[in-house]
């Protein structure tokens, strides 16, 4: 990099092919939950692995975005998966090496998966 242009046009660019950020009703929404308690728990590399990983693969329609406190402090780092039609599905105690499975089963094949969801920790 050379210039602030040249920053500018690599942002610009990043921006466009990875939907991170929007309202796109259409659109999986996936958010991690990035207060001080998730990012305490490991909430900045399960952030860093979704975003990677989506980028990856080239998937299309799929928006990852952060929040602050989801409220269940002992479970995380927590990310929360939202379907086009509003159906959430939380996942906890979350880390980078459980995003692939995530993102292939869920988000690819639309399959839940059960043993990282807060059901299988509150059973």
């Amino acid at each position: 990099m050379k210039s602030l242009e040249e920053l500018q046009a690599i942002r610009d660019k990043t921006r466009k092919n990875l939907n991170i950020r929007g309202d796109h009703s259409d659109n999986t929404r996936i958010v991690v939950g990035m207060a001080t308690c998730g990012i305490a728990a490991g909430a900045r590399p399960v952030l860093n692995a979704l975003i990677e990983e989506i980028s990856k693969r080239s998937i299309k329609n799929v928006t990852i975005t952060q929040t602050g406190c989801i409220g269940v402090c002992q479970y995380e780092p927590v990310v929360e998966v939202y379907s086009p039609e509003g159906e959430k599905v939380t996942y906890v105690k979350m880390t980078a090496d459980k995003v692939g499975k995530i993102i292939t089963e869920h988000i690819v094949n639309g399959r839940v998966v059960e043993e990282y969801t807060i059901g299988a920790y509150t059973k």
